[in-house]
């Protein structure tokens, strides 16, 4: 590995047209939620004024959800619904831009590019829809449903015009939200059951160690039975499902069993007995491969995906706006044999990504190159593509092609 591979810098993503005659540079691909706020979309797009003499380069971000496969739209009958659409004119520069303030980044791209670089800036609003996949079966092609960004630069005389795919540039983006700070309360549940000619209810009492759970943390369930009926326990199956709300033209539920475990242990629990047991679970997509239409976090490149995050809501009447919401909860159920029945209890709790954290860099030792170097600096070993200039890293942009789809 040589000296420059070595060396610290700010990771910009670049993809340029198929005609490369316009390329956009974008400080990363992941806008973080925070609830008040969603992270701006600020890039520069580097053209060439000579091939588009008297059309302009406009921008546009658009949030849909897929719920059927491209193959199928015939008749002009598509399978999506467009969620969210901004766009804006890039070039030539509007003058209500003119004095638009620009961020950092966007200064050290436009200084190191010149003059035919230009900057964008799109700004979320709040409770747009996160980006989530739903897994497609085995032997699916084409992109799967499911929730998506795309950031779009395209040259055109008007802003309706139909983009043509050699002069336009499209990266596919995602929109995250990170688990809160603190906890909430710690879910814990008690449901009781009567029987005929029983004296007394069989008595059911189950809790979590705490409400928020990061991806690939177990879960802690809290069972404990008091048995004062006439029937008797055979068995306790413990799970945790996920629960994804469709909200589209009307609500539609899926729910998906993602960890189980079914235990004997202390079985039976004849009348008169007691129980008290803590179940591990941990739900992680590696065990959940092969179910179609399971909820996962939106893809970029295929090793960085995991069990969709739960869906945060401020906003109950906004609910429609969100795409797919996503639920988690333990479901703890008493088998109590053919004629007894049974008895189940339900316990909600949150799935989410912990915030990263941001850890400072050591300085580096100064040099004329280096002056300029800002804390947002990232190490930079590993990555492949690479054009290196000054402390800005510029690396290929690609994401994730499933089989058969195409650009």
């Amino acid at each position: 590995m040589d000296d420059n591979s070595k060396r610290q810098g700010t990771r910009v993503f670049k993809k340029s047209s198929p005609n490369g005659k316009i390329t956009v540079y974008l400080g990363k691909r992941d806008f973080v939620d925070h609830l008040t706020h969603v992270d701006p979309i600020d890039g520069v797009v580097l053209i060439d004024p000579e091939y588009l003499k008297d059309r302009k380069v406009y921008g546009h971000v658009l949030a849909a959800f897929r719920y059927g496969r491209e193959d199928l739209d015939v008749l002009g009958l598509t399978f999506r619904k467009d969620l969210y659409l901004a766009s804006e004119q890039i070039y030539p520069v509007p003058e209500a831009s003119l004095n638009k303030a620009v961020t950092r980044l966007q200064e050290r791209l436009l200084k190191k590019l010149g003059a035919n670089a230009f900057p964008f800036f799109f700004e979320l609003p709040p409770h747009c829809p996160a980006s989530v996949t739903l897994q497609p079966a085995p032997g699916d092609t084409g992109k799967p449903c499911g929730v998506d960004y795309e950031l779009k630069a395209y040259v055109a005389e008007n802003v309706d015009d139909k983009p043509h795919k050699r002069n336009s540039v499209r990266l596919a983006i995602r929109k995250i939200m990170y688990a809160p700070a603190k906890q909430g309360e710690q879910p814990s549940i008690e449901v009781s059951k009567e029987f005929m000619m029983s004296p007394n209810k069989l008595h059911l009492e189950a809790s979590l160690d705490k409400e928020l759970y990061h991806h690939g943390e177990s879960i802690a369930v809290n069972v404990h039975i008091a048995n004062n009926s006439n029937r008797t326990v055979k068995k306790i199956k413990v799970s945790v499902r996920q629960y994804a709300d469709i909200c589209l033209f009307s609500t539609a539920q899926y729910k998906c069993t993602v960890a189980e475990s079914e235990s004997e242990d202390g079985c039976p629990v004849g009348p008169g007995f007691t129980l008290s047991k803590v179940y591990s679970l941990t739900p992680l997509l590696a065990n959940n491969k092969e179910k179609r239409g399971l909820a996962l976090d939106g893809q970029l490149k295929h090793e960085d995906t995991n069990l969709a995050s739960s869906t945060i809501i401020t906003d109950p009447a906004a609910k429609e706006n969100l795409g797919i919401i996503v639920q988690y909860k333990v479901k703890v159920k008493l088998c109590l044999g053919p004629l007894g029945g049974d008895l189940s209890a339900e316990l909600p709790f949150v799935l989410m990504h912990p915030k990263p954290e941001e850890e400072e860099l050591p300085p580096l030792p100064k040099s004329p190159s280096q002056n300029h170097l800002d804390g947002g600096d990232v190490p930079t070993e590993n990555l492949i593509q690479l054009d290196t200039d000054d402390d800005i890293i510029f690396e290929d942009f690609a994401r994730l092609r499933l089989k058969g789809e195409t650009e």
